[in-house]
Parts: C-alpha cells; sequence; structure tokens
C-alpha cells in the first residue's frame, strides 16, 4: 500500500508536472551559477518560475513532493537545489503495478 503522502503529491499535476522536469532537468532549465543541475539538482527559484508561481507556492509543492520521498533538496548559499529520488519513484512505480 502506498503511503498517503505519495498520492498526495501525485494528485497534482504541477507536482507531476516538476517531476518530469526533473527527470532532465539540462533540458529544461537554464545553467546554474551555483549547483550542477544534474549532481545537486536544480535551484527552486527555477522551478518556481517555469511553473510560473510565486516562491512560496513552488515551496508548498517541493515540500509536498520532499515529504513524499519522490525528491530531495540540498542548500547551497542561500538556496536549496531540488533532485529526483529515482529509487523512491521506483518503489512507487512498482507498488502500483503490483497494487493495481
Amino acid at each position: 500500500m502506498l503511503p498517503h503522502e505519495v498520492l498526495r503529491a501525485l494528485a497534482s499535476e504541477r507536482r507531476q508536472q516538476i517531476l518530469k522536469w526533473l527527470k532532465d532537468p539540462l533540458a529544461h532549465f537554464p545553467p546554474q551559477v551555483d549547483g550542477d543541475l544534474v549532481r545537486d539538482g536544480v535551484c527552486s527559484l527555477y522551478i518556481a518560475n517555469k511553473l510560473g508561481v510565486s516562491q512560496p507556492t513552488a515551496a508548498e509543492h517541493l515540500k509536498i513532493l520532499e515529504r513524499a520521498g519522490l525528491i530531495e533538496g540540498m542548500r547551497i548559499k542561500q538556496w536549496v537545489f531540488y533532485r529526483r529520488r529515482q529509487d523512491r519513484i521506483d518503489e512507487v512505480k512498482h507498488a502500483f503495478q503490483r497494487d493495481w
């Protein structure tokens, strides 16, 4: 059975879009001054801008995804950079296949 945090995280089209973008950050985001897009993740500011929402709104989406274990954040200077947790995403995919 999947935890309710995962189901809540996947219930939003915006959060699903974030996960898709983070799957191939080089194709979806410009180069960053701090942090490598692949190794360190994407700056939350870039994610907010691409979503077309305020930073607090993006932060809420990112917090929900992080709480579900689908992404992880890393602080570099004053920014937080996010990347997918592919191991957890694979577990969720497997659980959906098994349970449905």
